[in-house]
């Protein structure tokens, strides 16, 4: 069964604080109208600090599309090959033992992909299956992880690559001064993360389910207009409310897997804003606790768009709390709305247990019937 092996996360050396950001907000739209309704939504983030690819000063000032672009693509050739390779010591593997590379980013974009670079460059074999995915936003690190889990049950054995490359400060358009952008302004970090899952053996979350919920008739309330300036992003007032028909998708995938939603023992969930989080934990009957990977990300390093959930999963890994045949849930959020949702379990490289033996140790501990584990 595929496993998730321990990602490795890299941020850059700039940092910009909540104060910081407060400050530059009031200085820069001092007579903007809605200033005041901004700067607490930019409060309430709960973002201490996030890093970015370029001082501050340069952050703000906009070349245009064109020379971003090249930043983008000189920043991720210099600073993904160091986190592949922690990526792969993590999960014990060398290039030559990679069958795919997924590689997600909505912040820049290259043809060929990043992917077709690395192999030139990093000792992959040219062989290795290509998948770059650049619209899924933030969505796109659960996409990745269960395209890999895909990739490992069509072909046994095999090995898969996930690389997040999101350099959000990127994106900063001075010219859009809605809420919405004001916000955003005050929440999107930039970050690199990479992971790899097995095929076979290795330490994580042996994965056992995926799927994907689209929530209807919501296609504007993320979305990216694109134009001569690059890319301006929309976000909706009404996003933080998606987590009321996100709930129940999760719940029904849990539940056709025989577990319960409310009953898991790890939690790996996009973070897109503590609303998202503190409604999810609603929604699903959980403690906040549940959700402190997801924080520790936001709090530290902001919405770094598809590589939290990878940067929440090195969280996890990073606590050790956690034992064999701990149960979990992995779902990450994005435009459509979509949400790309996966199952597994903590699995030790020792650990030979089967998934079945481990639900009737825990059923037969607890005196439960085996319609509902929890």
């Amino acid at each position: 069964m595929a496993t998730l092996c321990k990602p490795a996360v890299s941020v850059p050396e700039h940092v910009i604080t909540m104060e910081d950001t407060l400050a530059l907000a009031r200085s820069l739209h001092a007579d903007h109208p809605q200033l005041p309704l901004a700067l607490r939504l930019i409060e309430n983030t709960g973002v201490t600090k996030r890093h970015i690819v370029q001082p501050i000063e340069e952050t703000l000032r906009h070349p245009g599309f064109e020379d971003r672009n090249v930043l983008y693509e000189a920043e991720a050739k210099a600073r993904v090959p160091e986190v592949v390779r922690r990526a792969l010591d993590h999960a014990e593997l060398r290039p030559a033992d990679i069958d795919m590379i997924v590689y997600v980013s909505c912040t820049g974009f290259m043809m060929p992909s990043l992917t077709a670079w690395m192999i030139n460059t990093m000792g992959f074999p040219g062989h290795t299956r290509q998948l770059p995915i650049a619209q899924l936003g933030c969505a796109a690190g659960g996409a990745a992880i269960n395209r890999a889990h895909d990739f490992c049950r069509a072909y046994p054995g095999s090995n898969v690559l996930i690389v997040a490359c999101e350099f959000c400060s990127l994106c900063y358009q001075p010219t859009d001064l809605g809420v919405g952008s004001l916000l955003s302004n005050g929440l999107f970090g930039d970050a690199v993360a990479a992971a790899v899952v097995r095929g076979e053996g290795g330490t994580g979350i042996t994965m056992e389910r995926n799927g994907s919920h689209l929530v209807p008739d919501t296609t504007d309330w993320i979305a990216y207009s694109v134009r001569a300036t690059g890319f301006h992003f929309l976000l909706d007032k009404r996003v933080p409310t998606t987590m009321e028909p996100l709930a129940p998708a999760l719940r029904t995938m849990a539940d056709q897997h025989g577990w319960d939603a409310t009953g898991l023992d790890f939690y790996i969930i996009h973070a897109g804003g503590p609303r998202i989080l503190d409604d999810l934990s609603h929604f699903l009957e959980v403690p906040p606790e549940a959700f402190r990977f997801s924080r520790g990300t936001l709090t530290e390093y902001g919405n770094i768009a598809s590589a939290v959930v990878l940067d929440a999963v090195r969280r996890l890994f990073d606590e050790g709390a956690v034992g064999d045949g701990a149960r979990g849930i992995v779902a990450g959020f994005g435009p459509g709305i979509t949400a790309e949702m996966a199952l597994g379990r903590w699995t030790s490289s020792g650990g030979t247990v089967s998934a079945a033996a481990r639900d009737r140790q825990i059923l037969a501990g607890a005196g439960r019937s085996p319609e509902r584990v929890s």
